[in-house]
């Protein structure tokens, strides 16, 4: 069996400019976001890691960084990870989504949703799946995957049987943990968006 963690990155200030981030290179953990990585890796002080995977965006490989240091590794980046490719909608605003024909499908329909010049939610969750069970299969015990809300949400709901049409049920936040035990013929879920290791938010 192996346990795969699932974490997503810590806070960012692009998201409050109301814009949808993708792929868009150069978007960094802030301070609250710096502060959550370093409390995660201290989270995992009781737990041996065998290796720290993180997508290769910043924000991702920042909260990894903290993490594969205090345990002793080697950060290991793995595209797939990544979060899903929005194409064209990089940079969107979620103002000007919300009146895209598309806007409805994603909410309530996701896997009939493909993004212009970018994945389905269907490809992206075979993308992260299909990472995660190679993994799997290379590892016996914990392994630590940092990635993003909707990849970690996609593969819960599959792991769990949900189907994908109802996975933005599940909620996944900055700086969280969620934790599946797999195996090759079952899998269990034994925490999802643990949110401890974040802290309170700031105040001021």
């Amino acid at each position: 069996m192996t346990a795969i963690y699932l974490v997503r990155h810590g806070q960012y200030d692009f998201v409050r400019k109301g814009k949808l981030p993708g792929w868009l290179p150069g978007i960094h953990l802030n301070e609250t976001g710096r502060l959550q990585a370093e409390r995660l890796a201290e989270s995992f002080r009781d737990v041996q890691l065998e290796a720290v995977y993180s997508s290769p965006l910043e924000r991702a490989l920042e909260t990894a960084a903290a993490l594969a240091e205090a345990q002793g590794l080697e950060l290991v980046i793995r595209e797939p990870l990544g979060e899903v490719r929005i194409g064209t909608w990089e940079g969107l605003s979620l103002r000007a989504a919300r009146r895209r024909k598309l806007w409805p499908i994603i909410r309530f329909a996701p896997s009939l949703a493909r993004f212009p010049q970018g994945e389905s939610f269907v490809e992206a969750q075979a993308r992260v799946v299909g990472e995660l069970e190679s993994l799997r299969a290379a590892h016996k015990g914990a392994i630590a995957c940092v990635s993003h809300a909707d990849p970690i949400k996609l593969a819960v709901a599959h792991y769990l049987g949900l189907p994908l049409d109802q996975f933005q049920r599940l909620t996944i936040e900055p700086a969280s943990v969620s934790l599946l035990d797999v195996e090759h013929n079952s899998a269990r879920l034994i925490r999802l968006n643990d949110t401890h290791a974040a802290g309170p938010a700031p105040t001021g």
